[in-house]
Formats: C-alpha cells, structure tokens, sequence
C-alpha cells in the first residue's frame, strides 16, 4: 500500500514525531474512506483537486476548525509530494488547494512570578524522583526544548563542560542549546542520584524511571500539568506551554528575535514572531498602568 510506504517514509526517513505520524495515518484513512464511499475511487491516480476540495468542504461544514483542515491538508500535501516524488502521479492534485486562513492565536504562557514561585518556593521533594522531576520542569523553561527533545535526550548530549545541550530537532536538524550554572547544579545532581537507584543499568537515555524505564510522553504530559496547577489557573499546562513561556520570557527580556529562533529550532522567523504578539500586548497593559491619559 502506497500510505503504508509513505508513513513508513515520514516515520524512519523524515524522523516526524509519533503523534504527527498517528495524525497523518488517520487522516489519510480519513480521505480514502470518504473517496471510496461518495466517488468509489480507490487508486490515487484516479484523485483530482476538486475531490480533494469536496472532502474539505465536507468537513469544514460539519464544523470542523480551519486549523484542523490545515493540519489535515498538510497530511495530504506530504502525500502527494511523496507520489511524486516516486513517479506514481505525474501531477499534484494539491497545488490548486487554498488552505483556509486561521485566526491567530497568541501562544499561552506562565507569568514570570508564578515560575518563579514554582521553582523557588514549591517543595519537590527529596531523592532521585524530586530531582529528576524538577529537572524536567526546569529544563523545558530554561532552554525551550520540545517534549520529543527531552524525551530522546542522551548523556552524550549533555556537555556539563561547556553548559549545553546537544538536540535533534524537527527534520533531524542538530542544534546546540546553551544552560546555566544553576542548570548545571541541578544536573549533576540529577546524575548522582540517577547513578545511586540505576545502578549499574546501562541505559543511556538521560532521563528515566525508578526502574530504569524511559520516560514517556504521557509520564511528562502529567508531570507538567500537576507542578503548573499548582501555581497557575491555565486551562493549557503542557511542557509546550512552557516552551512558550521560554520564549515569551526571553523576548520580553530584550532577547534578540534571531536568537530565539535558533535556540527554539525554528525554520524560518514567521514561526518565532508570533511571540513578539505577547511582547505587545504586555507594552499596552503596562501603557495604559501608567499614562495619565490612557
């Protein structure tokens, strides 16, 4: 089957994280079953744009959001760039399709204070799983590092020497993530415990279980959100939010655009500038706080 090649493709080849390649899968099952059912079609070489947009309209008017059809058109435009890349399909039945245009929305971030506060004041604990579990929050705030990056970190991706991080982001690109001093305490510390209840386990992987498991994403998913409802009434607490706050943090403390973009992994500066929407909106509160006329 020719979407089995292609997961396979994105999955081992392209390196896509597990949940992008389950969203992928379900999406195109999603497309070829509605194909096979309103236009009995089952080869991809019998597939046209207007088939293609037919599916869209569909969807959006059963509600589906823009950002969602984005997502699901992405999956489609992967494909069919696969296709022809493969010879199978001569023309790109995606090349006419428009993707709806979304709202923005501003990335959702933790107030300073309220991080602050969490690492400063909110007792984790003693022992192995205290320090690795504030390691794991301080790590996503302090370097801005994507869930999949922290879950296939290494010890041979931490320099303790230079004080950086070594990571491979999206589309296998490598990049290098400087930490602090403080960050560097914490990690020796993590390590010296890890040794102490590991043992003489020779896993590689930088962080991981009491039994000597790796961690997993749902594992941190719940780390993230139980240590941020403790300080925040966010309704979104994920470790992407604090990659958010990162960011935000950085660029309202005069950071360089450029910069964040490198050290967050971005491919290009659009996708970094949805930060400086924050940066503003801070400078119209703190406007309106003190301009007599405002």
């Amino acid at each position: 089957m020719l979407t089995e090649q292609f997961i396979q493709y994105i999955q081992f080849e392209k390196r896509y994280s597990h949940h992008t390649v389950i969203s992928y899968q379900n999406d195109l099952h999603q497309f070829f079953l509605y194909l096979e059912t309103e236009y009995i079609i089952t080869n991809v070489d019998d597939v046209n744009y207007m088939h293609i947009r037919s599916w869209l309209v569909s969807l959006l008017e059963q509600g589906l959001l823009a950002r969602t059809a984005n997502r699901k058109i992405s999956s489609l435009k992967s494909f069919f760039k696969f296709l022809v890349k493969k010879d199978v399909i001569v023309e790109n039945p995606m090349d006419k399709i428009i993707s709806p245009k979304m709202a923005k929305r501003l990335p959702v971030f933790v107030e300073k204070e309220k991080m602050d506060l969490l690492l400063d004041n909110i007792d984790f604990g003693k022992g192995f799983v205290a320090s690795r579990d504030k390691l794991i929050v301080e790590i996503f705030y302090m370097t801005g590092m994507r869930l999949s990056e922290l879950i296939n970190l290494t010890l041979n991706n931490v320099d303790l020497q230079k004080n950086q991080f070594k990571v491979l982001g999206k589309r296998n690109k490598e990049r290098i993530i400087p930490f602090t001093i403080s960050l560097n305490g914490s990690i020796n510390n993590y390590l010296k415990l890890r040794s102490e209840i590991i043992g003489s386990c020779e896993k590689n992987n930088f962080f991981l279980l009491e039994n000597g498991k790796n961690i997993y994403q749902k594992f941190v998913y719940r780390l993230i959100n139980y240590y941020l409802s403790t300080v925040s009434t966010l309704k979104k607490r994920s470790p992407h939010v604090l990659r958010h706050t990162f960011a935000t943090h950085m660029l309202n403390n005069g950071a360089d655009l450029n910069a964040i973009k490198e050290l967050l992994g971005h491919s290009s500066l659009s996708a970094t500038q949805v930060y400086t929407h924050n940066t503003i909106e801070k400078l119209k509160k703190v406007y309106k706080q003190s301009h007599p006329k405002a």
